[in-house]
C-alpha cells in the first residue's frame, strides 16, 4: 500500500535527476582524457547507454533486479514491461511511488556499464560495444543488483552496500580490467588528455550528481540522508588533496588532473559506506582512497596494462576498498539499520564484506572476459590498425569533435 510522502518523493525525483546528470558528466570526463581523434567515440558510449539501457530496463531489467527470486541470484520476468505497476504501487520504501524508484535505479543501471568504456577507449568497435552493453547488464549488473539490493542471498546474509561499492564501482572496475586484458594494447599511441578543462567540467558534474547517488540511496529524507551527503563531500575532498600531494611529491608538480582523479577516487570509495559511517571515518576513507588508488594506477603503469582512463585503479580498487573499509568502520550510531564493523565489535561483518567483494570481483572478471570472447565470434571486438590510426570518430562514426582547418582538409583529400 502506498503511503505517499510528498517530501520524500520530491527529494527522490531530484536525486534521480542528479544521478542522470552523472552520465553526461562521465562523457565529458572521459572525452577530455582521450586524444582529439577519439572524443566522440568515447562520448557516444556514455550517451548511448542513456538510450539503450533504458530500453533494456523497461523490457526486463527492472524485473530481473526487483521481482521474484531464483536461488538468491536473479529475479524473474513478472514485472517485465513494468506490467502491473500503477499509480498506487509502492516502492520498497512505501512513501515513494514505484515509478520513482524504477527511475532512480534505472539511472544507476545507465552509468555503471558506461564506466567500463574508459578502459578500452580507441580500441573497440561500436557494434561490439552495443552487444557488450546488453550482455554485461544482463549477466553481471542485474544479478548483483538483485543479490545486494533486491532480496538476493548477499542481502539476506547481511552484506551492506549503501550506494554501489560492489554493485557499481567494483564490478565495473574489474570488468574494465578483464576488458583491457582481453582486448590488448592500442597500436597507435594516444597523446593523452586533449582537454583538461573538459575533464574538470566532467568531474564537477560527477561530483554534483554524486550527492543524489549517495544521499538518495537512503530513499527518504532523514538524518542518515544528511550524513551520507556530508560524507560524500568530505571523502571526495580529502581524497582529492591526498592524491594531489602524493602526485606532487612523486612528479614534482601539483597537477589539476591528479586533483580531479583523486576526487573521483574518493567518491567511488565512500559510496558503499556513505550512509553507515561517521564523517570522521569519511575523512579516513578519503585519505586512504587518494593514496591507495594513486599507487594502484602507478602499479597498472608498471605492469603496462592499457587501461586508458584508469577505470580499474579508480573504480575497481576504490569500490573494493570502500566495501572492506565499511566492514571495519560501520557504526550503528550513525545508522541504526546498518551494522557495527570490526572496530565496533563485529569481526564477522568484515568477513562477510570481504567475501562478498571477492566474489563480485571473480564473477565480474570471469563473465566479462567470457562475454568478450563470445562477442568476438560474431563480430570483431577490436578495431583494425588503420581505423585506430585514423581515429574512431572518423573511421566508425564519420564525425569530428573539432574543425581541423584547411591544412587538415588538404591532407584528408589526399593532396598533401
Amino acid at each position: 500500500m502506498l503511503h505517499l510522502d510528498t517530501g520524500n518523493t520530491g527529494f527522490m525525483i531530484l536525486c534521480t535527476s542528479l544521478v542522470m546528470l552523472m552520465t553526461p558528466g562521465l562523457a565529458f570526463f572521459y572525452g577530455g582524457l582521450v586524444g582529439r581523434k577519439n572524443v566522440l567515440a568515447i562520448m557516444i558510449q556514455s550517451f548511448v547507454s542513456m538510450g539503450w539501457t533504458t530500453v533494456i530496463w523497461y523490457l526486463y531489467g527492472y524485473s530481473l533486479c526487483f521481482s521474484g527470486d531464483w536461488h538468491g541470484i536473479i529475479g524473474n520476468f513478472h514485472l517485465a514491461l513494468l506490467r502491473g505497476v500503477g499509480l498506487n504501487t509502492p516502492s520498497p520504501n512505501d512513501t515513494i511511488p514505484a515509478f520513482v524508484f524504477i527511475s532512480y535505479q534505472m539511472m544507476f543501471a545507465i552509468i555503471t556499464p558506461a564506466l567500463i568504456s574508459g578502459a578500452f577507449t580507441n580500441r573497440v568497435t561500436f557494434k561490439a560495444y552495443m552487444l557488450f552493453l546488453t550482455g554485461w547488464l544482463t549477466f553481471v549488473y542485474f544479478p548483483f543488483v538483485h543479490m545486494v539490493w533486491g532480496g538476493g542471498f548477499l542481502q539476506q546474509w547481511g552484506v551492506l552496500d549503501f550506494a554501489g561499492g560492489i554493485v557499481v564501482h567494483n564490478i565495473a572496475g574489474i570488468a574494465a580490467l578483464a576488458s583491457v586484458l582481453y582486448v590488448g594494447k592500442r597500436h597507435t599511441a594516444d597523446r593523452g588528455p586533449h582537454s583538461i578543462p573538459l575533464v574538470a567540467l566532467g568531474t564537477g558534474l560527477l561530483w554534483f550528481g554524486w550527492y543524489g547517488f549517495n544521499a538518495g540511496s537512503e530513499m527518504r529524507v532523514d538524518s542518515v540522508t544528511a550524513t551520507a551527503f556530508l560524507n560524500t563531500d568530505v571523502a571526495a575532498s580529502f581524497a582529492a588533496v591526498a592524491w594531489l600531494l602524493v602526485a606532487w611529491i612523486n612528479e614534482k608538480k601539483p597537477k589539476l588532473l591528479g586533483l580531479l582523479t583523486g576526487a573521483v577516487a574518493g567518491l567511488a570509495t565512500v559510496t558503499p559506506a556513505a550512509g553507515y559511517v561517521s564523517p570522521t571515518t569519511a575523512v579516513i576513507i578519503g585519505i586512504v582512497a587518494g593514496v591507495v588508488c594513486y599507487y594502484a594506477v602507478e602499479m597498472k603503469n608498471k605492469l603496462q596494462w592499457d587501461d586508458a582512463l584508469d577505470v580499474w585503479g579508480v573504480h575497481g580498487v576504490g569500490g573494493f576498498l570502500g566495501i572492506v573499509m565499511l566492514g571495519i568502520f560501520a557504526n550503528k550510531q550513525f545508522n541504526p539499520a546498518g551494522a557495527n564493523g570490526l572496530l565496533y565489535g563485529d569481526p564477522t561483518f568484515l568477513l562477510k564484506q570481504v567475501v562478498a567483494v571477492t566474489f563480485s570481483s571473480v564473477w565480474a572478471f570471469t563473465f566479462t572476459y567470457g562475454m568478450l570472447r563470445i562477442i568476438d565470434m560474431f563480430t570483431p571486438v577490436k578495431v583494425d590498425e588503420i581505423s585506430e590510426a585514423i581515429g574512431l570518430d572518423e573511421s566508425i562514426h564519420g564525425e569530428h569533435a573539432y574543425e581541423e582547418g584547411p591544412e587538415h582538409d588538404l591532407v584528408h583529400a589526399g593532396i598533401r
